[in-house]
């Protein structure tokens, strides 16, 4: 007769005990200090389950997406420093003698970078002296607010843009083409702004519809010919982008349109009744148009987590043909993703005109929120609410960009630099995790996630 081998028995595998405790705590090296006899059991009992606090400690060096994206902010910053040091002349020169005094050339380098990125910081968060000046009484509260103003309303077109973006990511196509939808929508909201008679409030929705429209228009032609033909979107969006730009300046300066008072290349102004109220009043520039995007951020979340289009969307950005197998029409799908791609661009577009970033067309009225929606949808990972917190850190680089200029007198580009790298190290976080030796733990998953949609 066999005996039973009791469950706690000496004869267990090990090895089986070594993956129960990887699976139970996360990580390999966990996993590998299981089979010591102090974190094994002797007998066959459960291992204590991780504290939170342990968990977090266990996990702050890992190569996760929140350690990632603050180091590359963290390299970002450095390398914008470096560029600060040697693009500056009379810091330039102190370093010629480095091995006479050092000092000079350090504390040179301080003052550029410190003032410089001080600056940034008052012009798109806080000013510390604007504070004073309020409690002083020198200075209203209209001042301590200038700096969150300025960064909020460079950041609501942007957040329109990059969930133009995220969107179609999430479809599997790359919509490039943010910036031709946001022209189009620009065009439209401006022409409903200044030519349609309407009352208030009633003249403001005809245009944000009217923009809307445009966008949505500019991201059908794509979609049906991605759908209908197999043309790469990639090259339909940028070729679209080109003929959107030559339309608004032919437009401009035709009659109706131009402003009879001027000789340059600039619109009508569009009606007051068709503007995004501001939200603290005439002397900061912030408007409704931060709600709106806050609204879409929310809609296109719902839309992707909550609906059965959102699932028919991923499942066909994740594989076409077993959505097709599954019974998704894959050609609708396209179709319904740069259409709702194109109308978020084309809002974002509306918000240039409509709010207060400018009140009539002009040839770089959208600026390149179309360009910059790729890097914000990047470096939000695709996801809405990802979208819309790198669109805030982008709005904040262009309004501290400004004072940084205008107070230090840096170069504005630095501020696309430093947007540049921070996409580059985020992009790439093999290399963020070899320059700081993070662990291994999700790292695999990372460089995967911004794959998705080619």
């Amino acid at each position: 007769m066999t005996e039973r081998q009791p469950s706690g028995s000496p004869d267990k595998d090990p090895a089986s005990e070594a993956q129960a405790a990887q699976d139970s705590l996360g990580n390999t090296e966990r996993a590998e200090d299981a089979t010591t006899p102090e974190a094994a059991p002797a007998t066959g009992g459960t291992e204590p389950k991780p504290t939170l606090g342990r968990l977090f400690l266990e996990n702050l060096w890992a190569a996760n997406t929140v350690t990632v994206t603050v180091l590359s902010l963290v390299l970002a910053i450095v390398v914008g420093a470096i560029l600060m040091i040697i693009s500056d002349p009379d810091v330039l020169s102190t370093y010629s003698y480095i091995t006479a005094r050092p000092s000079d050339a350090l504390n040179s380098s301080w003052t550029l970078v410190s003032e410089a990125y001080a600056n940034l910081f008052k012009g798109a968060i806080f000013d510390p002296e604007a504070f004073s000046g309020w409690l002083d009484g020198s200075n209203g509260w209209q001042a301590v607010l200038a700096p969150i103003s300025e960064t909020l309303t460079y950041t609501a077109p942007l957040v329109f843009t990059g969930l133009s973006v995220a969107l179609a990511f999430r479809g599997g196509l790359f919509n490039i083409g943010a910036q031709g939808q946001a022209t189009i929508g620009v065009v439209l909201a401006a022409l409903a702004g200044f030519l349609l008679p309407l009352p208030p409030g009633l003249h403001l929705l005809v245009a944000l519809l009217a923009g809307a429209l445009g966008g949505a228009i500019w991201g059908f032609i794509p979609g049906i010919l991605k759908a209908r033909t197999g043309a790469h979107e990639v090259i339909n969006t940028i070729m679209l982008n080109y003929i959107a730009t030559y339309f608004l300046t032919w437009l401009i300066v035709q009659n109706g349109v131009q402003d009879p008072n001027r000789t340059d290349a600039i619109s009508r102004p569009v009606d007051p009744s068709a503007q995004l109220p501001r939200l603290l009043g005439d002397n900061l520039r912030v408007h409704a148009g931060i709600l709106l995007a806050v609204l879409a951020t929310w809609a296109v979340a719902w839309l992707l987590n909550r609906s059965t289009l959102g699932f028919e969307l991923r499942a066909v950005g994740a594989n076409p043909d077993a959505a097709r197998t599954a019974g998704i029409s894959v050609t609708r799908t396209y179709v319904l993703i740069m259409v709702f791609a194109g109308l978020l661009a084309g809002l974002g577009g509306s918000n240039m005109v409509l709010g207060s970033t400018a009140s009539a067309l002009t040839p770089l009225v959208v600026a390149q929120i179309g360009f910059d929606g790729i890097l914000v949808a990047l470096l939000g990972r695709v996801k809405p609410w990802g979208v819309a917190l790198a669109a805030l850190l982008f709005g904040a680089l262009q309004a501290g960009g400004n004072r940084m200029q205008s107070y230090s007198g840096i170069s504005l580009e630095l501020v696309t630099v430093l947007q540049a790298l921070i996409v580059i190290f985020i992009a790439a976080p093999a290399l963020v995790k070899a320059i700081f030796q993070l662990r291994a733990a999700r790292a695999a998953r990372l460089q995967t996630s911004l794959a998705k949609g080619w």
